[in-house]
């Protein structure tokens, strides 16, 4: 699978290594075979720090720090690296604006704050230092739905005034038709059918494709 600018979304049933593909993204895991190029560059223990602070990651369930308050979960990344605080501050504003988060909940800490303000404090954290490539692991499964409409949509915009490469994971078909430019449908850790949506659903590659565009369609739901 190669990186492109836009959205990319890996889809897929539970099991067929969606997550395993962002964690080696990440550098958070080794492939037991070939190697993992970012930027034309392999990832390896000696490239992993510098190409590391080029990628924004949004882990399930947001894994905010429970001890820090919400700004020092987001600031933490620019506090290890030296950022003065004037620095922090700007970078800080731009990014309650942009994910609409209220600026007077910055000093609550993660349990003081709702599920959709975690997420969106998790994905302040992940944009701080200003990252080429953005990865988020199923960053709306564990919100109630009316959280999750809300914050779907919010996405969808961030994503388009970023206009950065972002590759995110889902297993759910909707929101792959919302966020994707490209959509990468694996199953049992190997790449099925990858291209626009509009193709996933009319032009099915095999029988594993349609069953699974089947398995979640409403009357009405998909074009």
């Amino acid at each position: 699978m190669s990186l492109q600018p836009g959205v990319s979304v890996l889809l897929g049933p539970t099991g067929c290594g969606k997550s395993t593909l962002l964690r080696l993204l990440a550098g958070l895991a080794r492939p037991s075979a070939g190697e993992v190029l970012l930027w034309g560059e392999p990832l390896t223990a000696r490239t992993l720090a510098p190409l590391r602070r080029r990628i924004g990651y949004v882990i399930q369930e947001g894994g905010l720090f429970p001890h820090l308050t919400a700004a020092a979960n987001v600031t933490l990344a620019a506090r290890y690296f030296g950022w003065d605080a004037d620095r922090m501050a700007r970078r800080l504003d731009e990014l309650i604006a942009l994910t609409h988060f209220p600026g007077d909940a910055m000093n609550r800490y993660p349990a003081q704050l709702s599920g959709g303000q975690r997420q969106r404090v998790s994905l302040m954290r992940a944009l701080m230092l200003g990252p080429e490539l953005i990865l988020l692991d199923e960053p709306l499964g564990a919100l109630d739905p009316m959280i999750r409409a809300e914050l779907r949509a919010d996405l969808r915009d961030i994503f388009a005034r970023l206009r950065q490469t972002v590759v995110l994971v889902t297993h759910d078909l909707a929101e792959a038709e919302i966020f994707a430019d490209r959509v990468v449908l694996l199953r049992d850790g190997a790449v099925v059918q990858e291209g626009r949506f509009a193709d996933l659903v009319e032009r099915p590659a095999d029988e594993f494709v349609v069953r699974f565009v089947r398995a979640q369609s409403r009357p009405g739901s998909m074009r």
